[in-house]
């Protein structure tokens, strides 16, 4: 018994799935800096909201624990936090590099928090 297919379609499965791990693959990547920038704002304003009760050292030296465990670059790790009336600003801003299929590509993050206390 002989089958007619010639195997075109397997080929074209094997294509389509290898397509799908490469954007996984780099998906991944992508995602894990945007997890990383979204857990450092989050810490930025949790910081903001208990400022009234931590002086600006105390949160700029926690601030830069977290950057560091998270593995976010150096120049991450320079926090301004400034205080005004009854208003604190707490930011910061790095670049990361992300691997694509067609070279290197830098997302520029710039967190920012204002609360008022």
């Amino acid at each position: 018994m002989v089958n007619g297919r010639r195997g075109a379609n397997r080929l074209g499965c094997l294509f389509g799935l290898l397509l799908l791990v490469t954007a996984l693959y780099f998906g991944v990547n992508v995602g894990e800096v945007y997890l990383r920038a979204y857990r450092l704002q989050d810490a930025m304003e949790q910081e903001a909201r208990f400022a009234r009760n931590h002086d600006d050292d105390a949160i700029r030296l926690r601030l830069m624990a977290l950057a560091d465990s998270l593995g976010i670059p150096e120049s991450a790790r320079h926090f301004q936090v400034t205080r005004s009336a009854n208003l604190i600003r707490i930011s910061t801003e790095y670049t990361e590099h992300v691997e694509l299929p067609l070279g290197v590509r830098a997302i520029h993050f710039q967190p920012r928090v204002e609360h008022n206390y």
